[in-house]
């Protein structure tokens, strides 16, 4: 049996703090076991409502590793949280500023070390009012290409009936059920050669990603996702 992966003080507070946040909703995790117990790999999920993080954290917590998440700088500067953002070895990312891309190196740096990286490809919560995914944003493709770690798609469902982030209105009653489906690893073989910085490249693989992604979320929900994306990332 795999051993939990170390986290230390922070990580443990947040376990205390976000633990029984998340039993506001029922939990239901299919293909968890394809998560790794040990070694690098990158979760690339959708992302609806706010409480995605919280219940994302718990999830990849529960298979015994320790999650690091892409966000938003500003959150370092949050009561509470900032601290465990920033003990937790979580990664800030800058938008719109020279420091953009250490985000990038630092989950770079992650990978290498054989951490669990979670990214949002989309950046925000989708603005889809149907939940579906938004078009998304390239840096995931870059992190999947110049890493040669596994690319894991994971789809869930539920946040948002507890929480929209748009009306910003809270439901935690009747309880809702919060679902994670976990895709096998995405074989992107066929675009590591070559220039992996280039720009119809990383959209083709954001593509491919995403796809996956929404494949999944399609299963949970037993609907057949819109033919276009909505919104395009500037």
């Amino acid at each position: 049996m795999a051993r939990r992966e170390k986290g230390g003080f922070w990580v443990g507070l947040a376990a205390v703090l976000f633990y029984p946040l998340t039993h506001i909703g029922r939990r239901v995790y299919v293909g968890a076991e394809k998560i790794p117990r040990q070694g690098p790999a990158l979760l690339v999920m959708n992302h609806i409502s706010h409480f995605d993080p919280a219940v994302d954290a718990v999830f990849v917590h529960r298979q015994k590793r320790v999650p690091r998440f892409l966000f938003k700088e500003s959150l370092t500067r949050a009561p509470i949280l900032g601290p465990i953002v920033s003990g937790s070895g979580q990664i800030p990312v800058s938008r719109g500023s020279a420091a953009a891309g250490d985000s990038l190196k630092a989950a770079h740096q992650a990978l290498e070390e054989g951490k669990i990286v979670v990214i949002y490809p989309e950046g925000t919560i989708t603005k889809d009012p149907d939940g579906w995914p938004k078009e998304s944003f390239t840096g995931a493709a870059r992190l999947a290409l110049q890493n040669d770690v596994p690319v894991i798609p994971v789809a869930r469902w539920g946040t948002s009936q507890i929480f929209n982030g748009y009306t910003k209105k809270f439901t935690p009653f009747p309880r809702k059920t919060i679902t994670h489906s976990v895709g096998d690893p995405i074989d992107l073989s066929a675009y590591r050669g070559g220039n992996t910085r280039s720009a119809t490249k990383l959209r083709e693989v954001t593509k491919v990603m995403m796809d996956e992604v929404t494949r999944l979320l399609a299963e949970i929900r037993h609907e057949e996702p819109p033919a276009t994306k909505p919104e395009d990332p500037a």
